[in-house]
């Protein structure tokens, strides 16, 4: 896969890098960031959205995977569960992240800056975040109905 536009926000990512280069990323998985490079379902379940915010839901079992999704919007997660992650990120690059319940992390994008990953729980119990986006100028659309 060729490397798409870098885009990344300017604070660091969580976690270890341990892979580079799309090293190992297997031939569906950089098709779905090819058919998902706009998808701004950015969390499992929708709960909430006003004005100004939207709040997900995120709670995934062992081994299971939220699929790649475009962050463009300043937001901020918390983990509610200890657990660990694999991340892929539009960048090529392979992150494995351990968290703590109460662990959190804001990002703010510039207007030409994203955030293209998925998550996948490779720990022993499920992995539960609530992510905060802060609306904008900039905000998409997405479906309530989701999950």
């Amino acid at each position: 896969m060729t490397e798409m536009k870098s885009g990344l926000p300017p604070e660091p990512l969580a976690g270890v890098i341990v892979g580079r280069g799309f090293e190992d990323w297997p031939t569906d998985l950089v098709q779905e960031f090819r058919d998902n490079q706009y998808n701004g379902i950015v969390g499992g379940r929708l709960l909430d959205e006003s004005p100004w915010a939207r709040v997900w839901d995120i709670r995934l079992e062992p081994g299971e995977r939220l699929p790649a999704h475009r962050h463009v919007l300043d937001y901020s997660w918390t983990a509610l569960t200890h657990g660990r992650s694999r991340q892929h990120t539009h960048d090529g690059t392979t992150r494995e992240v351990t968290y703590r319940a109460g662990d959190s992390l804001s990002f703010t994008f510039a207007e030409d800056e994203f955030l293209l990953h998925d998550l996948e729980n490779i720990g022993d119990g499920t992995l539960a975040f609530v992510t905060v986006e802060l609306l904008g100028d900039r905000a998409p659309q997405v479906r309530r109905d989701h999950r």
